[in-house]
C-alpha cells in the first residue's frame, strides 16, 4: 500500500505542482519546493519498500497488463528516481536567485515560465522510470522532449532558439522511429509489456527491424556519437539550471530505455556483435567528445562536449554487461558512474552559471584569477572534475574501476585502453580551466555579486559526486533487486 501511494505521488506530485505553477506563476518556486519535499519523501519510502519487499508493482485503475497499465519499481528504477530527485531538488534551490540575479524584467519573466516547465519535465522523468511497457515509455519520452525543448528556448536569444529548433526536429524524428518500432513489436508479439515481451520475443527479421528503428531513435535522443550534433549548442545556450537538467537527467532517459529494451525485453537479441557495436559507439563518443572539449573557448561548451564524452562510458556497459562473467560488475559500475556523472555535471553547469553571472562571460582564457572572487565555485568545479576524471575516492572512480575490472575479467582489454585515454583527456581539459582560474592576478576584477546559495548548491553536488565512491556498496545492493537474469550477478 505504501509503495502504491509513493508511486502515485512521484507522478501526481510534480504534475499537480506544474499545473499550479502555470496558474499562479509568481508562486512557481514555492510549488517546486513543496513538490521537491514530497517527491524526495516518496522516493525514500519507495526505496525502503523495494529493499525490504523486492520489486513493487502498481496496477493503474486496478487493471494489470496486458489489459491495463502497470507501473513498476525495481532497483534500477529507484536509483534513477533518486538521482532525479537529488538533481532536481538542487536545481530548485539554485534557480530562484539565478533568475533574480540578472536584474531585469525579462529574466524575471523567464523565471516564471521556468517553474511549470521544469516541474513538467520532472513529472515526465518519474513517469518514464516507473513505466513498464514500451508504448508508455514513448509517451513519457515525448513529454520529456517537449518540456526540454521549451526550456532550452527559454533563454530567448537567437542562438538558443536555433538550438531549440534543432533539438525539436531531432527529438520528433527520433520519436517517430521509436514509435514505428513499437508498432512492429506489437504486431509481432501482440503485447507491449516489458516482462511479457521477454517471454514472447523470438529473433527474426521483424524484431530486428523494430529494434533497429527504436534504438536509432533513442541513440539520437541520448546524443551518442555521431548523433550528438544537437547537444552542445542546446546545452551551451540554455540557462544554467536547464543545462544541468539536460546533461544530468534528460539524455539519461533514452539510455535508461535502451537498457530496458536490450537487457529486459529482448535479451535474446543481445548478441556479442550488437554489444560490441554499442561499445564502439561509446568509445567514439569518449574520444571525440574529449578532444573537442579540450579545444573549446567557452566554459559551457567545454562542459557540453564533456557530456558527449562521458555518455560514452555508459555505453561501454553494453559489451561488458552482456558477457555473463562479470556482467553484474559492469552493470553496477556503469550505473554508479551514471549517478556520479549526474552530480558532477550538474555542479559544473551551475558553476559555469555562477561565473557567467559574476564575470559577464564564460571565456576560458579570460578566467584568470576567478578564484580570488569565486573561490567556492572554482573549488566546486575542480571537485566535480575529480569525479569526471575518475580519481579516488570519487563516484567516477568507483564506476570506472568496476568497468575496468569487468573488462579485465572478460579479456576485453581494448575498453581498458579507451577508458584510460578518456580519463587522461578529461584531466587535460579540466586542468586547462583550472590553470586559468588559479592564475594569480595583481588586481582581481570586481564581479557582480552572487547569492551564496548558488555557490553552495554547486559545491554540495560536487561533494556528493566524490562521496558516492565511499558509499558505492548501497547502490550496488539496490541494483541487485530486479536486475536482468542474464547479468549473472550474485543474489539474482
Amino acid at each position: 500500500m505504501i509503495s502504491s501511494w509513493s508511486i502515485a505521488l512521484l507522478i501526481l506530485g510534480p504534475l499537480a505542482a506544474a499545473a499550479l505553477a502555470f496558474t499562479f506563476p509568481k508562486q512557481g518556486r514555492w510549488m517546486a519546493l513543496a513538490s521537491a519535499m514530497v517527491t524526495v519523501g516518496a522516493v525514500v519510502a519507495l526505496g525502503r519498500e523495494v529493499l525490504v519487499g523486492g520489486v513493487q508493482t502498481h496496477h493503474v485503475g486496478g487493471w494489470s497488463a496486458p489489459l491495463g497499465i502497470d507501473l513498476r519499481a525495481d532497483g534500477l528504477a529507484v536509483l534513477m528516481l533518486g538521482i532525479t530527485a537529488l538533481v532536481s531538488s538542487a536545481v530548485t534551490l539554485y534557480s530562484p536567485p539565478y533568475f533574480l540575479a540578472e536584474h531585469d524584467a525579462e529574466a524575471l519573466h523567464r523565471g516564471r515560465y521556468f517553474w511549470p516547465l521544469f516541474l513538467f519535465l520532472w513529472t515526465a522523468l518519474n513517469g518514464l522510470f516507473l513505466t513498464a511497457d514500451i508504448f508508455n515509455l514513448y509517451v513519457t519520452l515525448e513529454l520529456l522532449g517537449f518540456a526540454a525543448v521549451a526550456l532550452v528556448a527559454l533563454a530567448g536569444k537567437r542562438e538558443a532558439l536555433t538550438a531549440a529548433m534543432r533539438y525539436l526536429f531531432v527529438s520528433l524524428s527520433a520519436s517517430l522511429f521509436y514509435l514505428l518500432g513499437v508498432a512492429l513489436v506489437y504486431g509481432q508479439c501482440a503485447t507491449v509489456d516489458l516482462p511479457s515481451l521477454a517471454a514472447k520475443a523470438q529473433p527474426g527479421p521483424t524484431l530486428w527491424v523494430a529494434l533497429a528503428l527504436m534504438t536509432g531513435g533513442l541513440l539520437a535522443k541520448a546524443a551518442l556519437f555521431p548523433l550528438h550534433f544537437w547537444l552542445p549548442p542546446a546545452h551551451a545556450n540554455a540557462p544554467a539550471p536547464v543545462s544541468a537538467l539536460l546533461s544530468a537527467l534528460v539524455v539519461k532517459g533514452a539510455f535508461y530505455i535502451l537498457l530496458r529494451l536490450w537487457f529486459e525485453a529482448f535479451p535474446a537479441l543481445m548478441t556479442p556483435a550488437v554489444a560490441q557495436v554499442f561499445g564502439a559507439l561509446g568509445a567514439g563518443a569518449i574520444l571525440w567528445g574529449s578532444v573537442n572539449a579540450l579545444f573549446q573557448k567557452r566554459l559551457k561548451l567545454l562542459v557540453a562536449y564533456s557530456t558527449v564524452a562521458q555518455l560514452g562510458y555508459l555505453f561501454l556497459l553494453f559489451p561488458l554487461a552482456a558477457a555473463r562473467e562479470g556482467g553484474f560488475l559492469a552493470w553496477s559500475g556503469g550505473l554508479i558512474f551514471l549517478g556520479a556523472h549526474a552530480c558532477a555535471k550538474t555542479a559544473m553547469f551551475l558553476t559555469a552559471g555562477n561565473i557567467l553571472h559574476a564575470a559577464g562571460h564564460d571565456r576560458i582564457k579570460d578566467l584568470d584569477g576567478i578564484t580570488h572572487v569565486l573561490p567556492i565555485s572554482a573549488f566546486a568545479f575542480g571537485l566535480a572534475g575529480v569525479s569526471l576524471v575518475g580519481l579516488p575516492p570519487s563516484g567516477g572512480f568507483a564506476g570506472k574501476w568496476l568497468l575496468l575490472s569487468a573488462s579485465l575479467a572478460q579479456g576485453q582489454w581494448w575498453w581498458v585502453a579507451v577508458m584510460l585515454v578518456g580519463s587522461l583527456l578529461a584531466a587535460a581539459y579540466i586542468m586547462r580551466v583550472l590553470s586559468h582560474a588559479f592564475t594569480n592576478v595583481s588586481e582581481p576584477r570586481r564581479p557582480h555579486p552572487i547569492p551564496p546559495v548558488m555557490e553552495w548548491t554547486a559545491l554540495a553536488l560536487a561533494v556528493l559526486a566524490v562521496g558516492l565512491g565511499l558509499a558505492a556498496s548501497w547502490p550496488a545492493e539496490l541494483l541487485h533487486i530486479g536486475a536482468p537474469a542474464a547479468l549473472g550477478g550474485p543474489g539474482l
